[in-house]
C-alpha cells in the first residue's frame, strides 16, 4: 500500500495522536475505483465528500491538491483503488471540536478486491441501522454498525448482508447499495434516514429508470431480480438472499451492459454469467 498524509496543505509523515477521525470517526471518507491511472467518477466522490464536509462542518482541503496526491499514487497507469479519508483534524480530549484545527487527509492506494467466484449469498443481519436524517447518505466515519454486521455475515458463511433500519425496512447491504426488480421496473431503497447514497447507485438511477422506494423483507425475496452494487466492485448479482433464490437474469445482464457504458472499469467480456 502507498499512502501520503497531509495536515492542510502541508504533507507529514503521520497522522496526529488527537486526530478525531481516529478518536470520534469525526470524518468523511471516498472509496474511488482507478482504470489505467484514472479516477472516471472522480467529479462525483469529490461532489459527495463536499457535501459531507459542507454539512459536518469540515474543512474542505483544496481540489486540486488532493487529486494530484491521490493521482500521483497511480503514476504507473495501473488499476487499483483509492481511499481518500478526511478528518476534521487534531484536537484535545473531549467532543468539542477545535474550529481552527487544520484538516488532516490522507490518500491511499490499494489493490483491487478479488471478484467473486459467482453471485452472491446474502444474509440478513440481525443488527439493524439507526435512524440518523443529518449523517443519511453520507459515508462518514463512524461505521460499526457495519463492521458488526460483517462479523455477522463471516459467521452465517454468507458472500454479504441486507441491513434494515429500526422499523424493519430494507436500506442496503453492508458495503454496497440494493437494486430489486419488480414487476419490470428497478427499485432502490432510499437513504434519507440512514444509508449511504452511493456513487455506483447514484450513476444507474436514470439510466436504469429506476425509482426510490421503502422495501420490506418479503418485497425483496419475492422480486424478480436482484443485485448490489458499489464503486469499487460495479454490479454483483444476487444468486440467494433467506429463503429466495434467484436464477440470472436478463435484465441484471442489461445493468451490467449499461454500467460497463458509464466507467471503463466494469467493462466483461460475459455480463451473462
Amino acid at each position: 500500500m502507498s499512502v501520503r498524509i497531509f495536515r492542510g496543505e502541508r504533507e507529514v509523515d503521520a497522522v496526529a495522536p488527537g486526530n478525531r477521525a481516529m478518536a470520534y470517526g469525526d470524518g468523511l471518507f471516498e472509496t474511488l475505483r482507478v482504470h489505467r491511472g484514472s479516477v472516471p467518477w472522480w467529479d462525483v466522490h469529490w461532489a459527495r465528500l463536499s457535501l459531507g464536509a459542507k454539512r459536518l462542518g469540515i474543512a474542505l482541503p483544496g481540489e486540486g491538491q488532493v487529486r494530484e496526491a491521490a493521482t500521483s499514487l497511480f503514476a504507473d497507469g495501473g488499476d487499483g483503488v483509492l481511499k481518500l479519508l478526511l478528518a476534521r483534524g487534531a484536537g484535545g480530549r473531549g467532543y468539542a471540536p477545535d474550529p481552527d484545527a487544520a484538516p488532516e487527509w490522507i490518500v491511499s492506494r490499494h489493490p483491487l478486491p478479488a471478484p467473486p467466484p459467482g453471485p452472491l449469498v446474502l444474509h440478513w443481519c440481525t443488527i439493524r441501522l439507526a435512524r440518523q436524517p443529518l449523517l443519511a447518505g453520507l459515508k462518514h466515519c463512524n461505521r460499526l454498525e457495519q463492521v458488526l454486521a460483517r462479523a455477522e455475515c463471516d459467521r452465517a458463511g454468507a458472500d454479504e448482508g441486507l441491513l434494515r433500519d429500526g422499523e424493519g425496512r430494507v436500506v442496503a447491504g453492508i458495503a454496497a447499495n440494493l437494486f430489486v426488480l419488480r414487476d419490470g421496473a428497478w427499485l432502490t431503497p432510499p437513504v434519507d434516514d440512514c444509508g449511504v447514497a452511493g456513487t455506483c447507485r447514484g450513476a444507474l438511477i436514470e439510466p436504469l429508470r429506476a425509482r426510490e422506494a421503502r422495501l420490506s423483507v418479503a418485497e425483496v425475496e419475492s422480486a424478480d431480480a436482484v443485485f448490489l452494487c458499489n464503486a469499487v466492485r460495479g454490479i454483483l448479482p444476487v444468486a440467494r438472499a433467506g429463503a429466495r433464490d434467484w436464477p440470472p437474469h436478463p435484465a441484471v445482464a442489461d445493468a451490467r451492459r449499461t454500467l460497463a457504458r458509464l466507467h471503463p472499469a466494469f467493462a466483461m467480456d460475459d455480463p451473462d454469467t
